[in-house]
């Protein structure tokens, strides 16, 4: 009966995934107290929950940070945790970011797979089994907004609402995922301002919206020269030489006989596969250092840069290069910019479950401590989850998807955070299928129907396991 439901459904649940792809739910400012995270995040929370309210469920709008879609009866709440916001765009798209375009029998769009194609494969689960299955829980998608970036809708939710006792976050990869590395947003910083007037100065810096936890696609920047010290054929020549010494793709702009663009080129994967992408940020910082240091000027924070970090993914220099079952650790630039004259370099690092941050920090600290200007400062610290593969609910899992799939694969480990590591008792449990190219954050992200199809009957037996167990 699930599968025929779904069956039944296949072009609506298509369609409702191409019009919540439509919104462009991009975390904005807003001082609307309502609509905390801004006027398209709120509209895909109002469009679900009006979805979700004509499937015939409960449904609830908590005060314009979270909301969640329930049916069923009983003193127990399963929960599916999701999120309906998506990273900033960046250019060379094939099709339109937000078009939800359907070609070669996918889905393309911002989110389709982080994390709008795999809500609604959830909601349809649930309303498939409403429709087919008498339930004695009650089931809960829970729908995040800030997931992206520092997880308040959450912390909200649970602050005002009840807990799961048990739940999945559909956000990750199947199987199953029994352990999420740790992760620690810093910044490495210095001041700037007894700088400004060398006879080379960086004046602007643009990161084109990058989220600190995508490997970066382009960084410009603009360099202002003391033109009377300094020729500008020549220096444009340096540069070119540094460029191609390299191998990188940046562009050089001459804005007038003073300021100069440096425009570099990279390749955006998630943070937690940098070794997936090149990294526009550390292209462009490699080449500032070549620059500042050619012409004799003292840039600590760049000096640092190109000792410690350069273009590697794994920390090796700082002797970080820790690796244990959940893989290695991985270090990605995610972030460059000159703010009150504050430079600084934004790092988003993905750390093994056994590994203590505090090893992270002590050396970064050791290293840093000979640049008297250069800072390190952390921002936010997300701890590991880690579940014993024996787990009933890790078991009950990958059971059920290698039961649909004919399968017989192990539940596996992550750099990826999902909200799993919000609650007790949950973990993450697809969409993204095992061999699938990653396409979270990427240029072109989509989600193949048949596989959101697939997803969406996984799911519903997973709410029917769970009820069960």
């Amino acid at each position: 009966m699930i599968n025929k439901y779904i069956k039944e459904h296949k072009n609506e649940i298509i369609q409702k995934t191409q019009e919540l792809i439509q919104i462009p739910s991009v975390i904005s400012k807003s001082n609307n107290a309502k609509k905390p995270f801004g006027e398209q995040v709120n509209n895909a929370l109002e469009y679900i929950l009006e979805l979700g309210k004509s499937l015939g469920f409960k449904t609830k709008n908590i005060d314009g940070y979270c909301g969640y879609i329930e049916f069923g009866e009983g003193k127990e709440l399963i929960g599916i945790i999701g999120h309906l916001d998506v990273v900033p765009v960046q250019d060379g798209w094939t099709y339109p970011p937000f078009s939800a375009k359907i070609a070669d029998g996918n889905i393309y769009g911002r989110g389709a797979i982080d994390d709008k194609g795999p809500v609604i494969a959830s909601l349809y689960a649930m309303k498939a089994v409403m429709e087919n299955s008498k339930v004695n829980k009650r089931i809960r998608l829970i729908l995040g907004l800030n997931e992206e970036n520092d997880w308040k809708c959450i912390e909200y939710y649970k602050k005002h609402e009840e807990l799961p006792s048990v739940a999945f976050s559909p956000d990750a990869d199947f199987p199953c995922i029994y352990a999420e590395k740790s992760i620690l947003t810093s910044y490495l910083k210095m001041d700037y301002s007894k700088l400004m007037n060398e006879n080379i100065c960086i004046k602007e810096i643009n990161t084109y919206g990058n989220a600190i936890n995508v490997v970066p696609k382009n960084c410009s920047v603009i360099l202002k020269i003391n033109s009377k010290k300094i020729a500008m054929k020549d220096f444009i020549k340096n540069i070119k030489k540094f460029i191609i010494e390299k191998s990188y793709e940046i562009d050089i702009y001459k804005i007038d006989e003073n300021e100069i663009k440096l425009t570099s080129h990279g390749t955006p994967s998630h943070s937690a596969h940098p070794e997936s992408g090149i990294n526009a940020i550390s292209h462009l910082l490699v080449i500032l250092y070549e620059i500042f240091n050619y012409y004799k000027i003292e840039l600590e924070l760049l000096q640092f840069f190109n000792e410690y970090i350069n273009t590697q993914y794994y920390g090796e220099n700082l002797g970080i290069n820790f690796e244990d079952e959940t893989g290695k650790l991985t270090l990605n630039v995610g972030d460059f910019s000159l703010q009150k004259n504050i430079l600084q370099i934004g790092l988003n690092i993905r750390i093994p479950v056994t590994i203590d941050v505090i090893e992270i920090g002590n050396s970064f600290l050791k290293h840093t401590a000979p640049y008297l200007n250069v800072d390190f400062d952390t921002i936010d610290y997300r701890p590991p989850l880690h579940i014993s593969k024996e787990n009933i609910l890790v078991k009950t899992l990958c059971d059920i998807y290698n039961k649909e799939t004919n399968s017989k694969l192990e539940p596996i480990a992550i750099g990826g955070a999902t909200y799993a590591r919000a609650f007790d008792n949950c973990i993450s449990f697809g969409a993204n299928f095992p061999g699938d190219k990653d396409m979270c954050h990427q240029t072109d992200e989509f989600i193949n129907i048949d596989k959101l199809l697939l997803s969406c009957k996984i799911y519903a037996e997973a709410i029917i396991a769970l009820n069960n167990l």
